[in-house]
């Protein structure tokens, strides 16, 4: 749509003369997502500086009609900060920490914080912010709530939306949601924060939120175990859990090409076994408590599975700086996959239980549909979330021609995949939200009740379809 050039004027006044750009080169970067498959169109970005200015432009978007796409730092993997018209307001000049309370265990930040500064304020501080995931570096709070991010250490402390006690939100009409309580009981009706915590800003736009702290980890222990097959990894997780209970932070999988990817195309990363397996589990135990013997407990784990069979071999690092090598091996795999060539993603979850059902299910549906495709599963194993990732048939890796037919089959890939996934009671977006890209499996796979539910919401808070349109679910 055309917007007038008075309400562009009314806009700029509403945040002063940095808080906006619209010279084409300079929109560029807010017109583009990570992965290069969507590329939008917007008059004007906008940079509020503070929750009363983004009430202020939200007011006069909903006045005229006009499209609202927030956005952090384009980390996102689903489309949902590309625009389709109209404006784009970052979060960016939203970078305060407000407040700690250390006897609350709790830290109030807005919504542009880089999550590495969230999780600094909270190490200066004495505790934990435990969210942690690839991009901490440059994305921000806001948009991990807004896609209820997961990362590494779900298993331990839960997804994005399980660290929030309270949000402040500009709704769609331009009114101020002040729900920043830091209270861990308030059993005072409908819990509405996480009506917006996962709805990519399709309800409205999170300003700050107060997060919760944890003691930081006095004792670690990394270590990574090698087995013949899925199966058996999850009879380590099984073995591990039941063992450590919430003294296991981490435990991720990876099949031995991932591990490959990494010694190809990423520096720094190293086989630490000396022949190769077909199946690798990274395991990561942290307690509170200093002197926790939690080495020993591991020796114990893996000493008791390596006799029954389900491990080949182990390793545990000797200091920190053989943890995060470690550790290197699993973080390697996406910037890896880059390098090789076309890669189709899948980001799904299936009960724990099922996740050597399902990567044999899906590896068989996907090779007999492109024969040489090469799997990549890896992921979140303690929380059955696996990306099972494929890459296009060695042969072409390196020919751009190939590489883009290849990448012609995403859909088809997706169908097969997510189809196997629904009938395995599991879900087609673990972690990463629905965006643009996956809208249609919504479509396909939740209920008729469930789409009414959300459209139900959407058409309440958003009656005008402004906020982030075209994104998540059809109105």
């Amino acid at each position: 749509m055309l917007i007038s050039e008075s309400v562009l004027n009314a806009i700029r006044d509403a945040v002063g003369d940095k808080g906006w750009i619209d010279r084409s080169g300079d929109l560029e970067p807010y017109l583009i997502e990570e992965r290069g498959l969507y590329r939008g169109t917007c008059d004007m970005v906008v940079r509020p500086a503070s929750t009363e200015e983004v009430a202020k432009v939200v007011n006069l978007c909903a006045e005229a009609g006009i499209p609202i796409v927030p956005h952090g730092g384009n980390t996102g993997l689903t489309g949902a900060g590309v625009p389709e018209g109209g404006i784009v307001l970052s979060t960016s000049r939203l970078n305060r920490i407000r407040e700690v309370d250390p006897v609350n265990q709790t830290l109030t930040v807005e919504a542009g914080v880089i999550l590495a500064n969230v999780q600094k304020a909270a190490s200066d501080a004495g505790f934990l912010f435990p969210l942690s995931l690839a991009a901490e570096g440059s994305c921000c709070i806001g948009g991990n709530l807004s896609t209820n991010a997961g990362g590494v250490a779900v298993l331990r402390y839960g997804n994005a939306r399980d660290l929030v006690l309270g949000l402040e939100v500009v709704l769609a009409d331009g009114r101020i949601w002040d729900g920043l309580r830091s209270l861990r009981k308030d059993n005072t009706g409908y819990d509405l924060k996480h009506l917006f915590i996962g709805a990519e800003g399709t309800l409205g736009i999170i300003t700050a939120a107060v997060l919760k702290l944890f003691p930081k980890p006095a004792t670690k222990v990394t270590a990574m175990a090698a087995s013949a097959s899925p199966k058996d990894v999850i009879e380590l997780f099984k073995r591990t859990r039941n063992t450590c209970g919430d003294d296991l932070t981490a435990f991720e999988m990876l099949a031995r090409f991932g591990l490959e990817l990494g010694l190809r195309h990423v520096a720094g990363v190293v086989d630490p076994f000396r022949q190769p397996h077909p199946y690798y589990s990274l395991i990561e135990l942290t307690s509170p408590q200093p002197g926790k013997n939690l080495r020993e407990t591991l020796e114990g784990i893996l000493a008791e599975t390596l006799e029954g069979g389900h491990i080949l071999d182990a390793v545990i690092a000797e200091s920190e700086r053989q943890s995060d090598e470690l550790w290197l091996i699993r973080e390697a795999i996406p910037e890896a996959q880059k390098k090789e060539g076309g890669s189709v993603k899948h980001d799904i979850s299936v009960p724990v239980s099922k996740i050597p059902e399902f990567i044999r299910r899906a590896t068989d549906v996907v090779e007999k549909e492109m024969p040489g495709v090469r799997v990549c599963p890896f992921g979140h194993v303690g929380d059955g979330n696996i990306h099972f990732n494929l890459t296009q048939p060695d042969k072409a890796a390196n020919n751009a021609d190939e590489k883009k037919a290849f990448l012609n089959h995403w859909g088809a890939f997706n169908r097969l995949v997510h189809d196997l996934t629904h009938e395995m009671g599991g879900s087609f977006s673990a972690e990463h939200g629905i965006g643009r890209l996956k809208r249609e499996d919504m479509e396909r796979y939740k209920s008729p009740v469930e789409l009414d539910l959300m459209r139900t919401v959407k058409k309440s808070l958003d009656p005008r379809n402004i906020m982030n349109p075209g994104k998540v679910i059809k109105i």
